[in-house]
């Protein structure tokens, strides 16, 4: 009786590790967090239970140079991220295998003025993104602060100490914000406004979901976003609020199959799934909070009525969003901001508190050889130090650069940091002669 007892149960075993290594497995390359990917991996599951999802998950670069690296037939077999700039550039390197039979016909051609997929058929959009500003209601409410709506709110002084962002650097979704702002702003005012935002931040997160994060926990006031990180604090139930600024862009957030990958086949039923309606429901899931690129109409039952109207944001917005001067100037937007912003911090913070300072004590005290000072103080603390990089040198500055390349790039984001760090002392030293002439006056 034993001895079948353990023949059976040995026979199962068997039967169960064959069936594990008979099953297919979908590897899937992503930037999205963990509350995304598990919905997904459950629910495409479910639909093929022999067919196992493995997601693997990369800020934009890492994975972009990931598949670079991996040999044909051992790449991973999807790509899904938010940084259309990336899919332009994998589209271009031919990363990419075109899958059309992957595409949902009922997703528009366009979003605004942006197209939805790839004109050459590499990559489809899956969710749709727009970039701006979160807020907690409570915080702000007990810090007596007005409800932020544009960009140029995050650098008044009463947002001083309540402000967090993460640098491009670390974040591909706060890449495309800080580009947005660039692109609609133009390059000069666009750094002078980053920098008088920044000026106002308690911190520069080390990775883009601590913002959101701190946000709906209270730990700052404000925070620059990606929409999704906003709307799933808000639908989560936190005390948190969304706003699309004036200046802002929508594009897609895209999902392609891999070319040289380990399983296309299942790959690309993983992409339809993704792009199919049962796909596109999973996004309005609270904890995910995504925007279909489907039309609500088709979705109708599942979009909650508080929901933003996406197509009439990206109607209405300043900038059309141009993925190729956003790809050929990363590493030089990158680099400048962490030299003149994230390693500087200290000294920008306590820059902009003496000016917010010395502005108030003015505004008291009117002195006009002490406005003077004030002015140029603020000019020189928010001058931008490098000038707008031309397509030639955002191409020698890529990620695609050769290593004599990356060395002047290094001495030139030396360059910069110094002339940074100058231009906060210099300030400092003119707001401190302005308040000795508010003083002598208010005395």
């Amino acid at each position: 009786m034993k001895a079948n007892f353990r023949k059976i149960c040995a026979v199962a075993v068997i039967a169960l590790t064959s069936a594990a290594a008979n099953a297919a497995s979908v590897t899937v390359l992503t930037s999205f967090p963990k509350e995304l990917t598990d919905v997904y991996k459950k629910a495409f599951e479910s639909m093929y239970p022999d067919t196992h999802v493995e997601f693997i998950n990369k800020n934009t670069q890492a994975a972009v140079q990931l598949v670079n690296d991996a040999q044909l037939g051992h790449r991973p077999d999807v790509f899904w991220a938010s940084a259309p700039d990336a899919f332009e550039l994998m589209a271009r390197n031919r990363l990419f295998e075109k899958a059309p039979e992957t595409r949902n016909p009922a997703v528009p051609p366009k979003i605004g003025r942006y197209p939805m997929d790839d004109p050459d058929g590499f990559y489809y959009g899956q969710a749709l993104s727009g970039y701006g500003i979160m807020w907690n209601k409570r915080y702000v409410q007990s810090n007596n602060l007005p409800a932020p709506s544009q960009w140029e709110d995050l650098a008044k002084s009463t947002y001083f100490g309540h402000v967090a962002m993460s640098s491009p650097s670390r974040s591909g979704t706060t890449h495309l914000t800080v580009e947005t702002i660039l692109q609609g702003e133009g390059w000069n005012y666009g750094w002078s406004q980053l920098l008088r935002i920044a000026g106002n931040c308690a911190a520069i997160t080390e990775r883009s979901f601590d913002v959101p994060d701190g946000v709906n926990k209270g730990k700052y006031g404000v925070g620059l976003v990606i929409d999704f990180f906003g709307l799933s604090g808000k639908y989560s139930g936190f005390p948190v609020d969304f706003v699309y600024p004036t200046t802002t862009a929508v594009v897609p957030a895209s999902i392609a199959a891999i070319a040289g990958a380990k399983n296309p086949i299942d790959g690309k039923k993983f992409v339809a799934f993704a792009l199919s309606r049962k796909g596109q429901e999973l996004l309005l899931e609270p904890k995910i909070s995504r925007i279909p690129v489907l039309p609500y109409g088709d979705l109708l039952d599942s979009v909650p009525g508080t929901y933003p109207n996406i197509f009439g944001v990206a109607r209405r917005v300043k900038v059309t969003f141009d993925t190729n001067l956003a790809e050929s100037r990363r590493l030089w937007v990158s680099t400048l901001f962490d030299k003149i912003i994230t390693s500087l911090l200290p000294e920008l913070q306590a820059t902009t508190k003496s000016i917010h300072d010395a502005e108030k004590r003015a505004a008291e005290f009117p002195n006009e050889r002490a406005l003077a000072l004030l002015k140029r103080a603020r000019e020189i603390a928010y001058a931008p130090v490098a000038l707008e990089p031309t397509s030639a040198q955002g191409k020698e500055n890529s990620s695609q650069a050769s290593a004599q390349d990356n060395k002047l790039t290094e001495e030139t984001a030396q360059l910069w940091h110094a002339k940074a760090r100058k231009n906060y002392k210099t300030a400092m030293e003119l707001t401190y002669q302005a308040m000795l002439l508010i003083t002598m006056k208010g005395s």
